[in-house]
């Protein structure tokens, strides 16, 4: 269990230029910039009116569900996001990169020989529906983010449409999801994220953690990893400068190890710094396993006493 080494990935501007709402959006004829300016004015709203606080991570899933109800995503449902995940446009290099790093090591004979492996997770506040529905989703070991409910349309009772949140995962709560994955929940029978288990026993320790994501909404995810011995990468949009000033005072303030532009593809910052790490880490944990070994070969075996 200790020789997995885990890419973790965000979503929502690291794999793709933009939301993965995005779809949705181009499907319904809705405004994106209408949407999301009424989302953002609902955490005061509520306030205002009701002396409620919101989650301003997570108040745009209610926003949909009311849009489904009003008929602006009309017969909105689990199957039509999954089938809108298909129309998500990616960075350059992915979703090949997924599949390159996992051959970086999987292919190589001298990682093979320790059972060394690299697994891809997806972490994100966006909906699990539509992730899994792109072309990333089956390198994914598993996917963590936001679910929904269906219930009956108020317009057309004979279908269903998303009426609840199942659940949610914010930018503080992602952190649950780094543990999630280091203890093996969903993974290992009967393991949850409080079962008590020594670092040693874990299924992936941070150690062996990447994890790669956008900007200053990701740091308490990036804190888990770099406190615990992971390393961690930030991407930036291409010819953005205010993102570019953003993880660029992230790396100052030891919030991420590095950062790079957009692009995954071969020969690109993002694609040989994580090609790297990833090396590194196996080289690692190679080191590691042979020491191990060494410890029992190197000791002289008993002999018979000469009467």
């Amino acid at each position: 269990m200790a020789n997995i080494i885990a890419l973790v990935w965000d979503f929502d501007k690291t794999l793709v230029n933009g939301y993965m709402e995005d779809p949705v959006f181009e499907f319904y004829n809705v405004n994106p910039k209408v949407f999301w300016d009424e989302v953002n004015a609902l955490p005061a709203k509520y306030m205002r009116e009701q002396k409620v606080k919101v989650n301003p991570d997570t108040i745009y899933l209610n926003h949909m569900i009311r849009y489904a109800r009003e008929g602006k995503f009309e017969g909105l449902n689990n199957d039509k996001l999954y089938d809108l995940g298909k129309n998500l446009r990616f960075y350059d290099g992915i979703p090949d990169i997924f599949e390159r790093t996992q051959a970086l090591i999987e292919k190589e004979p001298i990682y093979a020989e320790y059972d060394i492996k690299l697994e891809h997770y997806i972490v994100s506040t966006g909906i699990s529906q539509v992730i899994r529905g792109s072309s990333v989703a089956r390198f994914a070991k598993q996917i963590w983010g936001c679910e929904f409910i269906e219930g009956p349309d108020p317009n057309d009772k004979s279908r269903y449409i998303i009426s609840e949140v199942g659940y949610s995962l914010d930018n503080t709560t992602k952190t649950r999801a780094l543990f999630e994955i280091n203890k093996g929940v969903g993974l290992i029978d009967d393991m949850t994220v409080n079962t008590k288990i020594p670092e040693e026993h874990r299924r992936v320790h941070f150690i062996n953690m990447v994890y790669v994501a956008d900007g200053p909404s990701d740091v308490p995810a990036f804190s888990v990893v770099n406190q615990n011995g992971g390393a961690t990468f930030a991407i930036y949009p291409k010819g953005d400068m205010k993102a570019l000033k953003q993880v660029e005072q992230m790396r100052a303030d030891g919030r991420i190890n590095m950062y790079a532009e957009a692009d995954y593809s071969e020969g690109t910052t993002a694609f040989m710094w994580l090609c790297n790490k990833i090396t590194e880490f196996a080289e690692r944990i190679r080191v590691e396993e042979r020491q191990k070994q060494a410890r029992y070969t190197d000791i002289e075996p008993p002999k018979h006493l000469m009467g």
